[in-house]
């Protein structure tokens, strides 16, 4: 009799472990479609990851979601709308191109074409401007000029006046 008892008991907690494992356990699908929207959507706390690599409390919080939506039977267009519902354009890694998007999709474009100028001009103003050559007058001005300055230098020599 308790042998019986043993097993009937042993037999129920084994039924109970064995469902709950069942339970604990993902569906491949599931976590499939996790795994692909999860690289969709950016994490709100890192903003440099996306919900699926990051391991911060509110990107798990936001898989499991993720997954009770997906379990429920939701598309992945309706979980997505749901989350920029939520969260706005920023939760998306490709937010659509509208008014309120027109800068994150233009702007590298634009630093980019801004930079390329501004390098055009710095190159051209540095090219050497050839001018109209000295005249004979303008250089012994300018001979001059340099010979007084050498004059006026601190140790150097003056000329001798005879």
């Amino acid at each position: 009799m308790r042998r019986t008892l043993a097993a009937v008991v042993c037999a129920v907690a084994f039924g109970v472990f064995a469902q709950s494992a069942e339970v604990a356990r993902p569906d491949a699908a599931v976590e499939r479609r996790l795994k692909a929207l999860g690289e969709e959507l950016r994490c709100l706390v890192c903003q440099n990851q996306t919900i699926a690599d990051s391991s911060a409390p509110l990107a798990v919080d936001l898989r499991n979601q993720l997954r009770a939506q997906i379990s429920s039977g939701k598309s992945d267009d309706d979980i997505r709308a749901y989350m920029v519902q939520r969260y706005g354009d920023f939760v998306l890694y490709r937010p659509p191109l509208r008014a309120a998007t027109f800068l994150l999709w233009i702007g590298p474009f634009a630093l980019v074409a801004v930079g390329a100028l501004i390098f055009i001009l710095v190159v051209r103003r540095r090219r050497p401007v050839e001018g109209e050559p000295l005249s004979a007058q303008r250089h012994d001005e300018l001979a001059a000029l340099l010979e007084g300055r050498e004059a006026q230098q601190p140790g150097a020599r003056k000329p001798r006046r005879k």
